[in-house]
């Protein structure tokens, strides 16, 4: 575990060096979907994230780089493919400078904390928050439910959430889904699913986080929890046809 450390404390990176002009036609096998532009010797590639966790990795989220990743080649860096692309100049920038910093030889965890200052910025100055809260009142949890997917017997409520908003306005790190016994901003008896999640992979976000906040309801802690719900994620991303009674067993019927 390094230091964190803030841009202030680092010579300056100087702006992306961007190639002009559309990105090539390049063609690649899965998980590729398609280049969307060269920063200097970098690509930016769209790939299917559905594809990554199931083959590569289970943990793969929103982006990321070779320094995270390694499946991912040193000169490219990853974006899953969103249901609206409105997210993609926050994980370019937030991958390209934590990309950057790591190759100089900075430890992950400061790397991290510097892109995610630098996202955390870009995100204000887009007008997110102000959505949420607006001018001198409180943050407003109500206005990232997009639409209540299912209220379940034991009482649990859950919800499809603007996931830009969450990211912007809570946690930077909410990837796919989250809880009441995760994050302190979901309100008691919620699960939250966002709503840029591919249909194909809703189910199984879906029954990871309900399997997770059943064993945490039950007392085991988060980390061994959520290592159970990704064991069985990643078994029914293998066995879909398996995936319908386990969610019955979870209470989703």
């Amino acid at each position: 575990m390094g230091t964190a450390v803030t841009a202030a404390h680092l010579p300056a990176l100087g702006p992306p060096n961007r190639v002009s002009g559309s990105a090539p036609r390049i063609r690649r096998g899965p998980p590729y979907v398609r280049c969307l532009e060269h920063i200097g010797r970098i690509a930016v590639w769209q790939v299917d994230g559905s594809y990554v966790r199931k083959n590569l990795d289970e943990e793969f989220s929103n982006f990321g780089h070779h320094y995270s990743f390694s499946e991912i080649p040193r000169t490219e860096i990853w974006l899953d493919v969103e249901k609206v692309p409105d997210e993609q100049q926050f994980f370019i920038r937030h991958a390209m400078t934590e990309r950057r910093l790591m190759a100089r030889g900075m430890d992950y965890e400061a790397a991290r904390s510097v892109a995610i200052a630098e996202e955390r910025r870009m995100r204000v100055k887009s007008g997110d928050v102000r959505r949420v809260a607006p001018a001198h009142e409180p943050l407003d949890v109500t206005k990232v439910h997009e639409r209540l997917w299912k209220a379940l017997e034991n009482g649990v409520h859950v919800w499809l959430v603007n996931g830009r908003l969450v990211r912007s306005c809570y946690d930077i790190d909410f990837t796919e889904g989250g809880h009441d016994y995760v994050y302190e901003f979901v309100p008691r008896d919620e699960v939250w699913i966002d709503d840029d999640i591919h249909d194909n992979e809703n189910g199984f976000v879906l029954f990871h986080e309900l399997h997770e906040r059943n064993l945490m309801a039950k007392g085991m802690d988060y980390d061994a929890a959520h290592e159970d719900a990704s064991r069985l994620e990643r078994r029914y991303r293998n066995y879909p046809a398996e995936l319908h009674e386990a969610l019955a067993n979870e209470g989703w019927e």
